[in-house]
Parts: structure tokens; C-alpha cells; sequence
């Protein structure tokens, strides 16, 4: 079932939009799920925090994709209070050059949060570079899965994908 709420207030914050749009990964949609417009109003992130917070299991430690994830996984991680990691697309080049920043031990498990599956790439590199740094990674929750093959990607990594809403659940009943 749909977090009627939370599409609600997507469409209020007009994340949801529809034309003609390229997506990263090259391809084109009718529609587009503007994550930084969900991701800045107070409303939709505080939606989004709570909901993540009801999945979040046991001792899991959170970790967020740099850039675009890391409102979501901060405002979580002051719903859960749970500590944080943030996980870059590469390594920077200065200063302590890492890829994870923030305290992760060996073995630690986390979960990852990140806005909008596509494909799920960025969620495949970000789990790669968790692992990598020692961390036990099985779960990516998002925020909309577009329902473009992430899941399939992500399970081929053994990842389970878990989204607070679908493409279908978005452009359901959109002329509202």
C-alpha cells in the first residue's frame, strides 16, 4: 500500500513532474522525480525520515549516497538516532582521501538509504564500497524506484531493494 501521505506531499513540494526528461544514466522518462525538491522541504523530509526509520532493523548502522542522499540519511539518523556514513562516488583526493566517510568497524551492518533507484548502479557502487571499507551490506532502501531494473541489478549483488513508494505508486491517479 502507497504512503498516500507522503506522494501527497511530493506533488505539493512539485518533485513530481511530467515532459520530456533525460536521466542520468542516458535514458528518457515522461516524468521526473526531482529529489532535490523533495529533499529540501522540511515536510517530505520529515515523511521520509520517519518511514525510513520504520525500516531500519536492530543495530544496523545508516549510510547515505553522496550527494543526493545525504539529507535523507542525516534527517534518519536524528529520527533513529543512529550513527551515519556517507559513501562517495570515488575517493576524494585530499585530505584523508576516503571513499567512506565517517566511523565504520569491520563487520558493522548497514543499510543504505539513497532517494531514487533507476537502474541501481549508484546503489550497487555505494554497497561495493561499504563492503570494501568491512561493512556487512544487504539491504538499500530508497525512496522511489522507478522500476527500471534496479531490483533485478541489486539482487544480482545480493541485495534486497526496499522503496517507501514505485514509479506506479507516483503516477498513479496523477492528474490529481
Amino acid at each position: 500500500m502507497a504512503n498516500t501521505e507522503l506522494i501527497e506531499a511530493l506533488r505539493d513540494a512539485d518533485a513530481v513532474q511530467f515532459g520530456e526528461f533525460e536521466l542520468s544514466h542516458g535514458g528518457t522518462s515522461n516524468y521526473y522525480v526531482d529529489k532535490y525538491l523533495f529533499e529540501t522541504d522540511p515536510r517530505c523530509l520529515k515523511l521520509i525520515a520517519e518511514a525510513f526509520a520504520e525500516l531500519v532493523e536492530g543495530d544496523e548502522k545508516l549510510a547515505g549516497v553522496a550527494l543526493g542522499a545525504v539529507p535523507l540519511v542525516a534527517a534518519t539518523a536524528v529520527e533513529t538516532e543512529k550513527p551515519y556514513v556517507i559513501a562517495r562516488k570515488k575517493a576524494k583526493e585530499y585530505g584523508t582521501a576516503k571513499r567512506i566517510e565517517g566511523a565504520l568497524e569491520d563487520g558493522e551492518e548497514v543499510v543504505v538509504l539513497e532517494d531514487i533507484a533507476t537502474t541501481g548502479q549508484s546503489a550497487v557502487d555505494a554497497v561495493e564500497a561499504l563492503r570494501d571499507a568491512g561493512a556487512v551490506v544487504d539491504r538499500v532502501i530508497v525512496v522511489v524506484d522507478r522500476q527500471e531494473g534496479a531490483d533485478e541489478l541489486l539482487a544480482e549483488h545480493d541485495i534486497e531493494l526496499q522503496s517507501l513508494l514505485t514509479a506506479e505508486d507516483l503516477l498513479a491517479d496523477a492528474d490529481n
